[in-house]
């Protein structure tokens, strides 16, 4: 195979436009394929930090997303009853590089990379993957619409719960590591009077925040517990996990009563589980995946979004420098999988940081916290900026 090969890219929303932009650019003919029907704007605030900053310098974009950026002023945190435990810059909880790091909309992110290939590439829009055949000499694929193509490669960007791994990998639970949280996010209304800013309220095991991205009139809400396992019900029943959660903050404090009230009445309700994808390979034959479906790092970490441009990047260079995608999937695993294994391991630093699970480690944090508004600001985290990225090969 050689870089003008043909490629499916299942998902449109981050890794899967960085991958076709980086494709396009050593001569690969790439088709994107979404279930979505358009593009999907809004979302809640994620992070670009480290290593990712370079992939978007590279791509053109980061004047644009440096406009979007959301400039968080401060995160406070609170305790049961609503008071102040401290006041913070997003920088030192997060171990970010104030100045450096962006925060954007996550829907400003997915609008950026689209700019920047749509003209280029194929978009498939409300149609997604039915059967994948590598029986012969390239991956026979069935879409839900009917239509039937045959690709040089196709590679899986579509998320957490990805149906291209489902498919040729098996199931989720075989990839899954459950990290004994669940978290309901959805949108409301700013009748607190917020901006630019997050508040934060704990208990041992339940966390409330509200986060204000700019002076808009909608606050984005997060409501998170500690659940020893996985609530089935809930996540397979949309009733159920209003349910769950009403529940769960039945006799909270501060503004929680009003968010569960929101909650009740959200259309945009997000229920799930925190987790990560951990998989001994992410290829298989001719289909290879990237991002989250491939090493979702969690929330808990902030860096999924980070993992996916870069392996994004990288996966594109592996297949512009080898002609054969045996070797280019090989070279994409060595080079990256220590760089996913660094930010996979914050996860332990940003539960204990965010939800702590019992009263002495609640205090702990706290303590911690206190420290830190005396303290100058964080110094990055080493995982953030772990992976130096190789020039790009340049089109043949």
């Amino acid at each position: 195979m050689t870089p003008t090969g043909e490629v499916l890219i299942s998902g449109a929303s981050i890794s899967g436009p960085a991958l076709a932009y980086w494709l396009r650019r050593s001569g690969f003919a790439v088709t994107v394929v979404e279930k979505a029907g358009a593009l999907r704007d809004g979302g809640y605030p994620i992070d670009i930090r480290g290593t990712a900053t370079e992939v978007v310098r590279r791509m053109g974009i980061l004047p644009r997303l440096r406009d979007a950026h959301v400039d968080s002023r401060r995160c406070t945190f609170l305790d049961a009853d609503g008071s102040e435990v401290a006041s913070l810059s997003p920088s030192a909880v997060a171990g970010g590089v104030e100045g450096q790091d962006l925060e954007v909309r996550r829907g400003d992110l997915a609008t950026a990379l689209y700019g920047s290939v749509r003209d280029d590439v194929e978009f498939l829009f409300d149609d997604s993957i039915d059967t994948l055949d590598q029986s012969g000499p390239g991956v026979d694929v069935t879409f839900h619409s009917g239509r039937r193509r045959t690709f040089d490669l196709v590679v899986g960007a579509d998320g957490m719960h990805s149906q291209t791994r489902e498919t040729v990998f098996g199931p989720e639970e075989r990839f899954h590591r459950y990290l004994g949280y669940c978290f309901a996010i959805f949108t409301m209304p700013n009748t607190f009077g917020l901006s630019r800013e997050v508040m934060m309220w704990n208990t041992p095991g339940r966390a409330a925040a509200l986060y204000a991205v700019g002076d808009d009139d909608e606050l984005h809400a997060f409501l998170t517990f500690h659940q020893p396992e996985p609530p089935i019900d809930a996540l397979r029943n949309p009733d159920a996990r209003r349910d769950l959660v009403a529940t769960v903050f039945a006799d909270a404090g501060w503004e929680v009563p009003a968010m569960v009230g929101a909650m009740r009445d959200a259309d945009d309700l997000f229920f799930d589980t925190a987790g990560q994808i951990r998989m001994p390979h992410w290829s298989s034959g001719r289909v290879a995946l990237v991002g989250d479906a491939a090493y979702a790092p969690s929330f808990l970490t902030g860096q999924g979004s980070s993992l996916a441009l870069v392996g994004a990047y990288m996966l594109a260079n592996a297949l512009a420098t080898n002609r054969d995608h045996t070797a280019a999937f090989a070279a994409y695993e060595r080079d990256v999988r220590e760089f996913v294994a660094m930010n996979q391991a914050l996860v332990d630093n940003g539960g204990a940081r965010l939800f702590p699970t019992t009263a002495r480690a609640l205090e702990q944090r706290n303590t911690m916290l206190r420290g830190l508004v005396t303290m100058p600001s964080a110094t990055p985290r080493p995982a953030h900026s772990a992976l130096t990225l190789p020039e790009f090969a340049p089109m043949p």
